[in-house]
């Protein structure tokens, strides 16, 4: 029997038809042009207007190369380029050399007390940097620090034990507050290795230093090498750190240097966009280096299977030692910045601990700092700007994750890059490039939260991508096809299917930018405005004006809430299987 076509019949067969441009596309298309504007204009219009003079009301701006010219001229800039290098250097180092200590006592051998690293390792990880800065200037100034007062008090002398006003005392603040960095990469280093070769070594007589040196640390070299590369990216990038401990006494590096370019009279955005290219080279840099040496990585890998158990390295009495450096270390960290921060915020001004202040003892700073004007507006916009930068980086990552992995679309590849591309812009550079631009095209963002929620959005981008991407490596496309199979459309198979599937990549990435994203300062120094204030502001503007009890009780107030914050996410965060952030 031979069918017959109707119009009846006819007409559903044309309705299901696709007519203009699909769904899918559209979100795929506006995701991937969201995240090159992102990642490429502002870059561009830094770019432009390094090679520009400053415009006035009688003199507008015209094309020059002058402003490289004294960005690399004269010897201020010469000693400017040392201090850069040094300080990133040495702060890698130092962060390098006691996180992979700390990481091969953890691992590899029976010290005791070895069990409370990794919940003192969460601890420095969310202190935003401007509070362990200035927790040190409290324990390290040559005049107010408590630990060179008790020194002079306990030695009846004048000598300073610890100034924290020098290159050497920047270096240790920031190498120290790093370290957890270095300890967690180096600790899944360690975890990863067949620990046959140590065993062998062992049962032929060598010693535990000899060990450590010539076996465990040779095998654990690319993870050193890019642990160490990532170090010295986050060291150059640094602002707090050199902003209060390095301008005061006349030590520049690039960062502080692009700070005061902006905020002179008159300002001279050019020569900021010089060092900030200057910078970006030299993080570039870095990051391309990491990549080449992280590529040679199968040169050092070993052949063991997933479920082996390294047995610890019996140390003998040597694990006492070891044990008192983990205590110290915690002490260092996290007892003494955190106590420092404490005992400031219940006095009625700032002093030295001793038997008569104790007497002072007040909440008097946390009633006025609840009350203080503005502290419910930036409190209320950084949670506005970390859910919200936090939610659309997951989301926009994983549509640019599902592009790359699962399409076969000609130059996917880009987008993984273009993604990605924001982790070599240093934060001060990124609030720099943001602001020429957005006040070069205009448009009423400038001056609003929008322009910090966009920064944020950029800046976040490629630890959206890292989380995503490799929970979507995972998934099979199977359940994708089925969907499809089953009559979903590509948006409700991707929103009913891949995102739920996506979850525990997805929802660590969530907290893991929330908590950074509260911690922010060096994007926003640069493009906040009266009433777009944020925490890490309120804190700048605090120290700026002195008042050491009160940003200490905002500084414990906040680090108190996000421990909470993480403790509770992570409590919930197990119920979907949320990988460790």
């Amino acid at each position: 029997m031979t069918a017959v076509e109707t119009p009846g019949s006819a007409a559903p067969a044309r309705a299901r038809e696709p007519r203009g441009v699909e769904p899918q596309w559209a979100i795929m298309g506006v995701s991937s042009l969201a995240v090159a504007w992102l990642a490429l204009v502002p870059l561009g219009f830094l770019i432009w207007q390094s090679f520009m003079t400053p415009q006035t009301a009688t003199k507008p701006a015209v094309f020059t190369l002058g402003n490289f010219a004294e960005a690399f001229s004269g010897d201020d800039n010469l000693a400017l380029f040392g201090n850069s290098l040094q300080f990133a250097f040495g702060t890698a180092v130092l962060a390098l050399v006691v996180g992979t200590l700390l990481a091969w006592i953890n691992e590899r051998t029976n010290t005791p007390f070895k069990q409370a690293m990794y919940a003192l390792s969460i601890v420095p990880l969310i202190i935003p940097g401007i509070l362990f800065v200035v927790s040190w200037i409290m324990l390290g100034s040559p005049k107010i620090g408590i630990v060179n007062l008790a020194f002079q008090r306990l030695f009846d002398t004048d000598a300073v034990l610890i100034n924290v006003y020098t290159m050497a005392g920047m270096i240790w603040v920031d190498g120290i507050h790093y370290a957890p960095i270095s300890f967690l990469l180096m600790t899944a280093a360690f975890r990863s290795m067949d620990p046959s070769l140590e065993e062998s070594a062992m049962m032929s007589g060598a010693s535990i230093g000899s060990i450590a040196l010539h076996v465990t640390l040779k095998l654990a070299w690319p993870a050193a090498a890019a642990a160490f590369l990532i170090l010295f990216v986050r060291s150059i990038e640094s602002f707090e750190t050199p902003a209060l401990l390095g301008l005061p006494v006349g030590i520049q590096v690039f960062t502080s240097s692009i700070y005061e370019a902006i905020h002179r009279y008159p300002s001279n955005i050019g020569l900021a966009s010089a060092y900030a290219l200057i910078l970006l080279l030299i993080t570039s840099g870095g990051v391309w280096w990491q990549s080449r040496i992280s590529s040679q990585g199968g040169k050092y890998s070993t052949v063991t299977g997933k479920g082996f158990r390294p047995r610890v390295m019996d140390i003998g009495r040597w694990k006492w030692l070891t044990g008192a450096f983990l205590v110290l270390y915690a002490l260092l960290v996290v007892g003494l910045p955190f106590l420092v921060l404490v005992w400031s915020s219940l006095q009625r001004f700032y002093s030295v601990p001793s038997w008569a202040a104790l007497r002072n003892l007040t909440l008097k700073s946390y009633e006025t700092v609840l009350a203080y004007p503005g502290v419910g507006t930036a409190v209320w916009n950084s949670a506005m700007l970390a859910l919200g930068s936090a939610t659309t980086v997951m989301l926009l990552t994983a549509v640019m994750c599902w592009i790359v992995q699962r399409t076969k679309i000609p130059g996917r590849w880009l987008l993984d890059n273009l993604a990605s591309a924001p982790l070599v812009l240093p934060g001060l550079v990124m609030g720099l490039a943001i602001m020429v631009c957005y006040l070069t095209i205009g448009g009423g963002i400038y001056g609003t939260i929008w322009i910090m929620f966009i920064a944020y959005v950029t800046r976040f981008l490629p630890y959206g991508m890292r989380y995503n991407s490799t929970s979507m490596i995972q998934l099979h496309k199977e359940l994708e096809e089925s969907a499809a199979m089953s009559g979903a459309s590509w948006f409700r198979a991707f929103r009913g299917v891949v995102l739920p599937l996506l979850k525990p990549g997805f929802v660590a990435g969530w907290i893991y930018i929330v908590i950074v994203s509260v911690r922010e300062l060096s994007s926003s120094i640069l493009l906040y405005s009266p009433g777009t204030e944020v925490v890490s502001i309120v804190i700048w503007e605090l120290w700026q004006n002195g008042q050491y009890v009160e940003l200490s009780a905002f500084g414990v107030m906040l680090i108190s809430a996000l421990f909470v914050f993480v403790v509770v996410a992570q409590l919930i965060g197990k119920r979907f299987g949320v990988k460790e952030v």
